[in-house]
């Protein structure tokens, strides 16, 4: 049983890992390591920040979808496919050698905080989308939630640029957008971790206050400042998931 004050310190790791991931994704980052700090062995740490890090994602899902940047309707075969992609990930993980990814992952993290560094013409409002989005996005949500079940890090990253550079969206709509399916893959990861008795329940639920808090938080955050905040905070927190699994995989 954890110490009331550590249950405490949780909390307030969960409030800055929502709001991170409510505005620029990544929240793992400062979950996870505080969980594994504390004493969690390594599977029942994941298991524990999926279920506390889903209540902040869906805070920010709620916030983004009430100020009109989610179509929920548009997204509906999406978050279908990123469900089904994210079991079929968790279900075979088991099989596979990942370690390529280890390699590959940062690689591509790296890319995409150039680009968002870079690129002249990120902004808020939308722009012509390159992939029809009824026909594409689905197909996008069943890869990323693949990989997410698979391996997981730097899934929003992948999302947001998708969304960005695919299919046209703005930066406050393609967040918007991406909290929707990470939820999705979350949750699908749920339906593995809950049943094995992997979440460690007094953690999830003090991180779970913290996180639905942050997640408001930053969704508010994020939607007032846009690209001004969401560009730089991407950029950080995808070198940041590199430099991790570079380093310390």
């Amino acid at each position: 049983m954890l110490d009331p004050l550590i249950l405490l310190a949780l909390a307030g790791v969960g409030l800055l890992a929502g709001f991170v991931d409510a505005v620029a994704g990544g929240g793992g980052l400062i979950g996870i390591p505080a969980l594994l700090f504390v004493g969690l062995p390594p599977v029942a740490a994941l298991a524990t920040h999926k279920v506390q890090g889903s209540c902040g994602t869906a805070m920010a899902v709620v916030t983004y979808w009430r100020r009109g940047f989610i179509d929920v309707r548009a997204l509906t075969l999406a978050v279908l496919l990123t469900l089904c992609g994210s079991v079929i990930g968790a279900l075979i993980v088991k099989r596979l050698d990942i370690s390529v990814l280890t390699a590959l992952v940062p690689i591509a993290l790296i890319a995409i905080a150039l680009y968002f560094l870079f690129a002249p013409n990120l902004a808020d409002t939308d722009r012509h989308a390159r992939l029809p989005f009824a026909r594409f996005v689905p197909l996008m949500g069943f890869g990323l939630g693949f990989y997410d079940g698979l391996f997981g890090p730097g899934t929003g990253s992948f999302m947001t640029i998708g969304f960005v550079t695919l299919f046209g969206l703005g930066l406050i709509r393609a967040t918007g957008h991406t909290k929707l399916l990470n939820l999705t893959s979350n949750l699908a990861a749920l339906l593995v971790f809950i049943p094995s008795g992997d979440v460690l329940w007094p953690a999830a639920l003090a991180m779970a206050v913290g996180q639905i808090v942050g997640g408001y938080i930053g969704a508010r955050t994020g939607i007032r400042y846009g690209a001004r905040l969401i560009r730089p905070l991407v950029v950080v927190v995808s070198i940041t998931l590199a430099l991790k699994l570079l380093f310390f995989p």
